[in-house]
């Protein structure tokens, strides 16, 4: 277990605990020799990547702020940082997929799952056994989550919810064991109808859909799940009716963790790939990496990594405080993800042009960065959404 670091008020700066480097290192070394090589291979063919998922989750990564008891690995929100930054430079899919379990998943049913919940539906996503998916988005809602058109209707009974409906951009969706579902029960109350199911798709009425062809994160499967009187018994109603949204919304704040240390991750490996380039490559007479407008791009990204780096951390401690204190750290988490997706879009671009066409290649992995960190200012929120989250916190328009 992790040693807990002192995420208090008083506390002024994060350190790394000795445990935390541990862990870092132990999924650095194990990203670079597992993930690295199998990593162009999965982006061209799109194959989801199993056997190391599985890997993973024996690794305890798939549940890694989740209590031992349930399987997980009992660590804090930093080593869940640290961790997606080692598994996204290696390779971004692979790190979809964990951010899906761990913080849009396995959070909302920790934070707001019962008892039984937790051991049904947490425990074996946590272990690596099995995979999550968590599905709010659809074909015309998005942000606007009181748009959706999908229904949960109670039957006569009372014993069941059958649900119908499309849902769209369900990361793991194609392989998903289990979903962590948000679809109207109220419509006529707009977002305050959403209602979350923890849904079993090994159940009738439950049909995958069209496999999303994708730019980037192309190992990571995506796709459309339509529910066709699909019958969710009540226990399954995480939460309460009603609490759909407010479940969504929080678990989209540890999500948006994920996905900033997922692109600051990205934004390193090409980073250093471009260290080493300016380094090596020689032209007039000498390494590029001498010439003015190269040292300038490369002080450019490290400044914008060393402040996303801090961005993140800054919500990691706000998370933490959540758990003292209660409330939400939703400016925290959203100052991050914006900044540090918007820089891994700055660093991707700037090292596919420092390497030239090298860096337009499928030879080297810098076009697939570059393809990869695209994604990031779109999903758990894109950067138009963070601004504004941003801006109504500040302006007390919550």
């Amino acid at each position: 277990m992790v040693a807990q670091t002192d995420f208090s008020e008083q506390a002024i700066t994060l350190q790394l605990t000795d445990e935390h480097r541990m862990l870092r290192d132990a999924v650095r070394s194990f990203a670079q020799n597992e993930i690295v090589p199998i990593a162009a291979e999965l982006d061209e063919s799109g194959e989801f990547p199993m056997d190391t998922i599985k890997k993973l989750g024996a690794m305890g990564l798939m549940g890694i702020e989740v209590p031992e008891e349930y399987s997980g690995a009992g660590m804090d929100s930093l080593a869940y940082a640290l961790a997606m930054i080692e598994i996204a430079k290696a390779d971004a899919s692979h790190s979809t997929i964990v951010s899906v379990n761990n913080s849009l998943y396995n959070y909302a049913i920790m934070k707001f799952g019962t008892e039984e919940q937790k051991r049904t539906f947490v425990t074996p996503i946590a272990s690596g056994e099995k995979i999550g998916a968590y599905s709010l988005t659809e074909p015309m809602s998005g942000s606007d989550a009181g748009t959706m058109q999908s229904r949960a209707v109670l039957n006569a009974a009372g014993t069941h919810y059958v649900i119908n409906g499309r849902k769209s951009w369900v990361t793991s969706g194609p392989v998903a064991d289990y979903v962590l579902l948000f679809t109207m029960t109220e419509p006529e109350k707009k977002h305050k109808g959403v209602t979350a199911f923890l849904i079993d798709t090994t159940l009738p009425g439950f049909i995958r859909g069209k496999k999303e062809p994708k730019l980037g994160i192309r190992a990571s499967a995506t796709s459309e799940i339509v529910y066709e009187n699909y019958e969710c018994p009540v226990e399954n109603i995480l939460g309460g009716v009603g609490e759909g949204f407010k479940i969504a919304m929080t678990a989209l704040d540890a999500g948006r963790i994920g996905i900033a240390s997922q692109a600051h991750g990205i934004a390193e490996a090409a980073y250093e790939a471009s260290v080493q380039y300016a380094r090596e490559r020689i032209a007039f007479g000498g390494p590029i990496g001498q010439n003015q407008m190269i040292q300038q791009k490369i002080a450019d990204m490290k400044t914008r990594i060393e402040a996303s780096r801090l961005l993140i951390y800054n919500a990691v401690q706000a998370k933490e405080r959540t758990k003292l204190n209660g409330g939400r750290y939703t400016l925290e988490a959203s100052m991050a993800k914006l900044f540090a997706s918007e820089t891994a879009a700055f660093v991707t671009d700037e090292a596919v042009q420092i390497h030239g066409g090298m860096g337009y290649s499928k030879e080297l992995p810098i076009e697939r960065y570059y393809r990869d960190a695209r994604i990031t200012r779109i999903y758990e929120g894109t950067s138009e959404i963070q601004r504004m989250v941003i801006a109504r916190q500040e302006l007390g328009l919550r």
